[in-house]
């Protein structure tokens, strides 16, 4: 599936792009799983994981379908408890190399050079701070990153590939749950016993900040609960 034998690492961003691309097509209707082996094959050490401990069946197909791989876990300094609870556990009894990228600032720095509160004044400011700029850090190394996003998600994912291109960092994205539905997720999660976030159990269906997370009403969408009360659907990462 490779459009050449030369490392990857040596790769134009034209030639990153056209393998992207042509992955994306053969790819589309795989297992995750097979995504992840064919992208560990392709990328090896070049490829990196980003979870928000939010998307618990991505890291247990990952660090099944990829041993060892690398995991960046961004930690804001407003996540709730289980979700730090939830990323120890896959950082001490999975098969992923977990690294945490924190902020430039604390929590208390950002306070005082912005004021508190800043995700109420300004969420988009906060998140560019506390994740975006994290993310570029931690994902520099990397030439392909992994996401758990899916096209279920929101109004804003529907069109997103199973592989793909990302023009903003010139690097490959994988997608590999994309086509998956919330059944195709429970049922893998059933199968294989994945240890979840327990917020699963009280309602939080997408999973972020604590200040800027609620839980969502049954068929409600699953992202209501993020940012409620506002117009933001992305916090950045993705956008």
């Amino acid at each position: 599936m490779s459009a050449t034998t030369r490392p990857v690492t040596d790769l134009t961003p034209d030639e990153l792009r056209t393998l992207a691309e042509q992955a994306g097509r053969d790819l589309e209707g795989a297992h995750p799983a097979d995504v992840l082996r064919w992208a560990r094959t392709v990328f090896g050490t070049d490829l990196v994981l980003a979870s928000s401990m939010g998307d618990e069946v991505l890291v247990d197909i990952a660090a099944k379908a990829a041993p060892g791989i690398d995991v960046i876990f961004l930690d804001t300094g407003y996540h709730f408890a289980e979700t730090i609870g939830t990323r120890d556990y896959y950082a001490g009894f999975t098969d992923v190399n977990l690294r945490t990228v924190l902020p430039l600032r604390t929590v208390a720095e950002q306070d005082a050079e912005h004021g508190p509160r800043l995700h109420e004044r300004d969420p988009n400011l906060c998140c560019a701070l506390r994740k975006v700029e994290p993310l570029e850090r931690g994902l520099a190394p990397y030439t392909a990153w992994v996401t758990g996003m899916r096209r279920e998600d929101a109004p804003t994912r529907t069109d997103i590939t199973v592989v793909g291109w990302d023009a903003r960092r010139s690097k490959v994205k994988l997608n590999p749950l994309a086509a998956w539905t919330w059944d195709d997720v429970n049922a893998y999660v059933a199968e294989h016993h994945v240890v979840l976030n327990p917020l699963r159990e009280l309602g939080y269906a997408s999973i972020g900040c604590a200040p800027c997370t609620r839980a969502v009403a049954p068929g409600e969408d699953p992202r209501a609960g993020r940012w409620a009360g506002t117009n933001k659907t992305e916090c950045g990462l993705h956008t």
